[in-house]
């Protein structure tokens, strides 16, 4: 029988956990206060792996997790777990360690791979046609944030329950994503309750880049400071904002039909005064305008709507987080460990995207989410495999009618 030519002699999950650096992530468990405080032999590597491992195999509990590393009890030695962990001391440590341990981990490897996840990305396509990178794109940001809903009277503050009044739980991640990288660059957890525009407030970014937000971060005393520290914002107008124009211009297309409006316009708060440019850019086909306003004033009109429509992929980043790893059910009910299993969502999304950007083929990242559950103990190099699935079926095929047909017998 021919012998599979995509084995190997590490699990898929080795493949994935060797992107990890474990000096690294254990010098970060010994520098992070009260992570290695009270623990014998489940240091936060460790932790780390056992959770990336319920993670990627989407189970819903501990039980789940406990029983799923006891059915693979024989290959835990490629994991670098030289003991089975129980349920009570994994959420245990899901109390005791801090969720700071896990966001440093997820910095440190952003700081390794934010280059090669840059470098990798495909070609920009849009209806069918690639484009070339405008200059821009390279210091594209958006920002935008996603509540995550707990069914327990954990983080209140996502809504009142209609007949009770009560408030049910729930916890908002607030995402800085860079565009060329396609993964989270900042990242803060805080209760359903926090406004969205508190991390415009905390974030700076670098000097000539571009911001993509929506209409729920309007903030002029924020965009004044953005505009100070030479960072351009586009984002969706709201129509209760008040301002006084100053100029403006109306396009026309040669039928006569008003294509779009570029204005001048100034937002005064108080002693706070700002300038912008308001851009109101009829849709035919929809039959509505749109309405942008930004600090740049040397942008064309396609440039601003091209930007504003890019900042839909941090939307469907966390379709993707929420879609392909297991935040509907948590491993603990306390807040540190709902943050916890938060941050190694993050980390193993950022692991996976590293592989799908190694692998030549096309391949929807669902399917490698789906693939890398199925086969994670398998000894299959798991890049190989997905560049040709059917290599080693048609290498069997081959083998058989290769094979010369059985000699006849006397009697036959």
């Amino acid at each position: 029988m021919v012998k599979s030519s995509n084995f190997t002699g590490q699990p898929v999950y080795s493949q994935v956990i060797n992107l990890l650096n474990r000096a690294e992530i254990e010098e970060i468990s010994l520098h992070t206060p009260g992570s290695e405080s009270y623990v014998k032999r489940f240091d936060g590597y460790k932790h780390l792996v056992v959770m990336l491992f319920g993670v990627l195999k989407h189970f819903d509990s501990l039980r789940e997790l406990e029983i799923g590393m006891k059915a693979e009890a024989h290959k835990l030695q490629h994991l670098g777990l030289d003991y089975m962990v129980r349920r009570s001391t994994l959420a245990e440590a899901n109390i005791r360690r801090p969720q700071e341990f896990f966001a440093r981990v997820y910095a440190a490897l952003l700081e390794k791979y934010a280059l090669f996840l840059a470098d990798s990305r495909p070609p920009k396509s849009y209806k069918g046609q690639t484009h070339e990178p405008k200059d821009w794109e390279k210091l594209l940001y958006m920002m935008d944030s996603t509540t995550i809903t707990l069914f327990d009277n954990i983080l209140k503050g996502v809504g009142r329950h209609p007949k009770s009044g009560k408030k049910k739980g729930g916890m908002k991640v607030h995402t800085v994503m860079k565009y060329v990288v396609g993964v989270p660059m900042v990242v803060e957890l805080t209760s359903a309750a926090k406004h969205d525009h508190y991390l415009l407030k905390e974030v700076h970014l670098p000097k000539d880049s571009t911001l993509a937000i929506d209409r729920a971060y309007i903030d002029i005393a924020q965009f004044r400071r953005l505009t100070d520290e030479g960072v351009c914002y586009v984002t969706k107008m709201k129509k209760s904002l008040t301002y006084e124009l100053l100029e403006s211009v109306t396009y026309v297309n040669p039928q006569g039909l008003v294509v779009f409006k570029d204005q001048k316009i100034c937002f005064t708060r108080k002693e706070l005064t700002h300038e912008a440019r308001r851009v109101e850019i009829w849709e035919e086909k929809k039959k509505k305008s749109v309405v942008l306003l930004t600090n740049n004033f040397d942008f064309t009109v396609e440039d601003l709507a091209e930007i504003y429509r890019l900042r839909w992929a941090i939307e469907s980043l966390y379709k993707q987080l929420k879609q392909n790893f297991p935040l509907h059910f948590f491993y603990g009910d306390s807040v540190n460990a709902i943050q916890i299993q938060t941050w190694v969502v993050l980390i193993a999304n950022l692991l996976l995207t590293v592989i799908s950007r190694r692998i030549k083929r096309h391949c929807a990242f669902s399917q490698i989410v789906t693939m890398v559950r199925l086969t994670l103990m398998y000894y299959i190099n798991f890049v190989e495999f997905m560049e040709n699935p059917e290599r080693t079926w048609l290498e069997v095929m081959a083998e058989k009618h290769s094979k010369a047909p059985p000699e006849l017998s006397l009697f036959d």
